[in-house]
């Protein structure tokens, strides 16, 4: 499977089928047993100042007394200075997060107080702020409204514009409106090009699925 830049990846699935594992190998938690993965002909541990990873449950711990700001402002914690705080770049980086996402007049709020789609989109601006090459993200819409899904996703795709996006999701709304590739992973990968040409839907290995479907019925949108 191979990433290239400015791609949109949705990454979709059975569950069982083997999607937070290839996710916890793209972020480097995990080792393949075979073959090598590489971010910019670098091992991906090497690599990770150049990822944004924003995960599934942004409920965790919401009760505890922080702020949005600081929040978007641990995105910086590799480069923290201890015992020194953050510096006024930091600081003017993460407020330019939070106007990106829609979120600057939120900076004082509790995040507890706020709602999912928020959280989202203050948990996006925090992987914002390592000025990330790649922005893998985890369910992102998952426990959102319909209304709120929608602005996420539009959200991405603008951000898309500039870094690569790889999404893992169950909504296969995404790969209509949004992704211009799609792995499905069921044990094995499926690899499809949604702006591609390629009118034999159907694998060698008789892989079938609701890709192959969308792109007969004219889903892309490229």
């Amino acid at each position: 499977m191979t990433v290239e830049k400015k791609d949109f990846l949705a990454i979709i699935g059975p569950n069982g089928g083997g999607k937070s594992t290839l996710l916890k190998l793209l972020l480097g938690v995990l080792t393949p047993n075979e073959g090598q993965i590489s971010l910019f002909d670098a091992p991906v541990q090497e690599s990770f100042s150049k990822i944004g990873y924003v995960p599934q449950n942004t409920n965790i711990n919401i009760d505890f007394p922080i702020t949005v700001l600081e929040v978007v402002l641990m995105g910086h914690f590799g480069h923290k200075r201890p015992l020194i705080g953050y510096s006024k770049d930091e600081m003017m980086c993460a407020r330019g997060a939070l106007q990106q996402v829609g979120m600057e007049d939120y900076e004082n709020k509790k995040i507890g107080s706020l709602s999912g789609g928020q959280r989202q989109r203050v948990m996006i601006a925090r992987a914002l702020c390592a000025h990330p090459k790649v922005l893998i993200l985890d369910e992102p819409t998952s426990s959102i409204d319909v209304e709120g899904q929608q602005q996420i996703y539009n959200l991405i795709k603008d951000l898309n514009k500039q870094i690569t996006v790889v999404v893992v999701s169950h909504d296969i709304s995404v790969i209509l409106g949004y992704a211009t590739k799609v792995a499905y992973i069921n044990k094995t990968i499926s690899n499809h090009d949604l702006c591609g040409t390629k009118k034999d839907f159907e694998t060698k290995d008789g892989h079938f699925c609701e890709v192959e479907l969308l792109q007969m019925l004219g889903g892309c949108k490229c």
